[in-house]
């Protein structure tokens, strides 16, 4: 790919401060979880924006992603829209939560994360709809139109992405998954089927894997990924899958965020 960021020059790109909140969720009662939100450059706070949704928010709003610094970047330079960056954890079975999140919160406390990210249903798409985006309209107007709208997330936050774009492409209508989770923890597996076999969603769909990811009893990673393009081709959805020899996490996704962002938002 042509116009990937290198490190040192994303190093010298100036640090994003995330404020990072806490919600109670009914949805998933008992649950709270951290989220943030972040304005890119050119926003007009009362013209709708368009909105990018991470999952697993705090492993993109830095680590190896910095989504934040990655988007602002293209937003200036004309590339991707100005937009609204929403960074949403997957809830945990506490009364409050102190400090940032880590990936050490859903350790520390009973996570949510498999039911919400590995489910196949609309039930977190419900979520998103009736508890995150009703905050994120009180920061910023945003645009109704699924096309103004992208949703992402990593391993089983990836699934998790292209499970809310399957059930409510009225409510998203791209999809970008690193590392995506189409394995056998919660039934996932059977989305390559799926696709196969049920009307066509209006949604694009970037997925990104390694030849080194998982091979465990849930399945084998890249050959479910692989999978999962091979459906998408056959139905002439609009897709893109990036391979590479990484394992299991952001580093491949990280190499390619802001070119991917590119293909994404074209």
């Amino acid at each position: 790919m042509k116009h990937l960021l290198s490190l040192s020059l994303l190093l010298l790109l100036p640090l994003h401060a995330i404020e990072w909140q806490t919600l109670q969720s009914t949805v998933y009662p008992g649950t709270i979880r951290h989220y943030a939100f972040h304005k890119t450059p050119k926003l007009d706070p009362k013209k709708p924006a368009a909105l990018m949704v991470f999952q697993d928010g705090h492993a993109y709003a830095a680590g190896d992603f910095h989504a934040p610094k990655v988007i602002d970047k293209l937003v200036n330079e004309g590339v991707l829209p100005p937009m609204l960056l929403v960074f949403v954890n997957p809830g945990v079975f506490a009364n409050e939560l102190k400090g940032p999140p880590t990936w050490n919160t859903q350790k520390e406390y009973k996570s949510n994360r498999s039911v919400e990210y590995d489910t196949l249903s609309p039930q977190y798409a419900q979520m998103l709809e009736k508890e995150i985006l009703p905050l994120a309209e009180k920061v910023q107007a945003l645009s109704k139109a699924p096309a103004q709208r992208a949703i992402c997330g990593l391993s089983s936050g990836g699934i998790c992405a292209f499970t809310v774009g399957w059930e409510r492409p009225d409510l998203f209508g791209k999809v970008m998954s690193h590392v995506g989770s189409f394995t056998n923890i919660r039934g996932g597996h059977v989305y390559p089927a799926l696709i196969r076999k049920q009307p066509v969603r209006p949604i694009r769909v970037f997925l990104q894997d390694g030849t080194n990811d998982l091979d465990n009893e849930h399945g084998n990673w890249f050959l479910s990924n692989q999978q999962m393009a091979a459906a998408l081709k056959f139905r002439k959805y609009d897709y893109q899958f990036v391979t590479d020899d990484t394992g299991h996490g952001g580093k491949g996704g990280g190499k390619i965020f802001a070119e991917s962002l590119r293909w994404l938002w074209r």
